[in-house]
């Protein structure tokens, strides 16, 4: 297939694997690692906020939890990273699909108030136990060769082995959405009473998803421990939920590379306008009220509109062209 028939989000998105690929010759590494980190977290929460329709308040439980199992398996057990990282996620899907089954026969406010209450209860869980270390986290998480080959304590070889990771974690949500089970997800966020109406078991499919976003959220949080080293409460906190949502509505909900786009800008402004530590919080509300007002579809969203809309003129154009050619042979 050539390259210039893949749709315009694909294309965005091998844009984006190719500006991976470069980007540690020009930024520093561990920046980039947390970054594509969060950008995976973004783009498992857009798919149960964009494509089902479930506004979660509580998706850092997932994130931050797979976090901690994984820096516990590492650090106290002595595990190996593959097998640490498969932990967390087994661990993130477990709690997904508990909190699926508890909150999903709730709608709207409702659903998101259930979410929110088990986070919390997670939260103190969390800081409360001497499994997480309290208040003091997990700290000095090793880095043992992973498959006992690569040796991930070079930063550049890690990064490169999660940005495998992430990009191979954002196809499988690509063809999620675009599978008959994607389109199912779709119709239950546009018309569930007419989903339920030919036959599919909504809630069936609504724990199906929950729990594939909480495992991909859990893979995020699991490759996190071991870029950062360092796992703390502001893992499992509301906060870090609220940022995750306020990456996804920047970047664009619903779409494949908002909420890369969306972490890429927090990420960044966290970074880079540390200086202005009390300013920072203001700064992205702004950055957030300015993205609602003019851009409602988010970054990524405006610009696909627009590239719609700049393909429906040319299909337009195109057409009164092949009438007026057909017309005026008529009148020859």
């Amino acid at each position: 297939m050539h390259i210039f028939a893949l749709r315009p989000s694909s294309l965005i998105l091998l844009v984006f694997l190719g500006a991976g690929l470069l980007a540690p010759h020009y930024v520093y590494p561990g920046f980039l690692m947390n970054l594509l980190c969060f950008a995976l977290f973004a783009s498992a929460y857009n798919l149960l906020v964009g494509y089902v329709g479930l506004l979660a308040f509580g998706h850092a439980v997932f994130f931050g939890g797979a976090s901690y199992a994984t820096g516990y398996m590492l650090r106290d057990l002595g595990l190996t990273p593959e097998v640490s990282i498969l932990i967390g996620v087994i661990f993130a899907a477990a709690l997904g699909l508990v909190m699926g089954v508890t909150s999903i026969r709730r709608r709207g406010i409702y659903f998101s108030m259930i979410t929110l209450a088990l986070a919390q209860m997670f939260y103190f869980l969390c800081a409360q136990s001497s499994v997480t270390g309290g208040e003091n986290g997990l700290t000095a998480i090793p880095r043992s060769p992973l498959f006992g080959i690569f040796d991930i304590s070079n930063e550049l070889t890690l990064y490169y082995l999660i940005l495998a990771v992430v990009a191979a974690a954002m196809f499988v949500i690509y063809r999620t959405v675009h599978s008959p089970f994607g389109h199912v997800l779709k119709g239950i966020r546009d018309n569930e009473n007419r989903m339920i109406s030919l036959g599919y078991d909504v809630d069936r499919f609504k724990v199906i998803a929950f729990t594939l976003s909480a495992a991909l959220a859990g893979l995020a949080g699991s490759l996190k421990a071991i870029a950062l080293q360092l796992v703390t409460l502001v893992d499992v906190h509301w906060s870090t939920s609220g940022e995750v949502i306020l990456m996804a509505l920047i970047g664009g909900i619903g779409t494949a590379v908002g909420p890369i786009i969306g972490a890429g800008v927090i990420l960044t402004l966290q970074n880079y306008l540390t200086g202005f530590a009390e300013w920072v919080i203001t700064i992205q509300g702004a950055i957030f009220f300015l993205t609602v007002l003019l851009f409602r579809r988010g970054i990524a969203g405006e610009v696909e509109r627009l590239f719609r809309m700049r393909q429906a003129r040319s299909a337009s154009s195109q057409k009164d062209f092949t009438t007026s050619v057909v017309e005026s042979g008529r009148s020859t």
